[in-house]
């Protein structure tokens, strides 16, 4: 499934996300408070779920006004955005936990997509797969679900940063992308020794 289209039309996402638009588009707030409520989410609040779809709009509206490097700016804003597990402790940690937060901050019916207590994922959302190591300076991320490229590509350079300070992450372009209508992007993640 391309980017910007939801895989269902129950699923919901926390305000606390949704607010990370808002963040992310620093001195643009007011442009990005805008485009939210263009798509029905006026003055977002943290604690409220609002439905996907109109969030992914947002996004769409945003890359077609003001360009892809907005959502990579959006995307890095989401780990100050919302808690992460105490747990994460190295580069393998924070790149699963992407996933895991990613479930628990969606849910479908009003149930989050992850439960904290048997770390049991649901299914109906995609993905963001750590598919491991290459070789000592490089890894690989696989990202199915229906946010845009460089939403993901900031989130996983946020994450990888914490580890690896130089770390830089590239859309393989060898591989079918979501910018192309495909299912899902792959992601180069590299650093320095």
């Amino acid at each position: 499934m391309a980017q910007f289209k939801a895989f269902r039309p129950d699923v919901e996402v926390e305000g606390a996300v949704v607010l990370s638009v808002v963040e992310g588009m620093g001195e643009f707030r007011t442009m990005a408070e805008a485009i939210l409520a263009q798509h029905g989410m006026r003055k977002p609040q943290a604690e409220i779920w609002y439905p996907q779809q109109p969030w992914l709009d947002s996004f769409k509206t945003i890359s077609d006004k003001i360009g892809p490097r907005t959502l990579f700016a959006i995307g890095k804003k989401i780990l100050e955005a919302v808690e992460w597990p105490e747990w994460i402790n190295s580069l393998e940690t924070g790149m699963k936990a992407i996933d895991i937060n990613y479930h628990l901050r969606h849910r479908i019916n009003g149930v989050p997509m992850f439960n904290p207590q048997t770390g049991e994922l649901a299914s109906g959302i995609g993905h963001y797969t750590f598919e491991g190591f290459t070789n000592e300076t490089s890894a690989v991320m696989l990202c199915n679900n229906p946010y845009p490229s460089e939403f993901d590509r900031g989130i996983i350079t946020a994450m990888g940063r914490r580890f690896k300070p130089n770390l830089e992450v590239k859309l393989d372009t060898n591989k079918p992308t979501r910018t192309k209508g495909a299912d899902s992007c792959t992601y180069v993640i590299e650093w320095p020794l």
